[in-house]
């Protein structure tokens, strides 16, 4: 019955530890840039010089 309440206890703490991070990611604005995936695959890529 202990170890329950020790993997209770080990499973909360991952949960909030990957909640803080989610958290900090959002504050510090990496969720921010919505538009450019939706649009990046009508880019073509620039062509490279392949001289030196």
């Amino acid at each position: 019955m202990t170890i329950i309440f020790l993997l209770i206890g080990i499973s909360l703490s991952v949960a909030l530890i990957f909640l803080g991070a989610f958290l900090w990611a959002v504050r510090t604005g990496q969720y921010e840039d919505d538009y450019t995936p939706s649009v990046r695959m009508l880019f073509e890529d620039e062509p490279t010089d392949p001289t030196p």
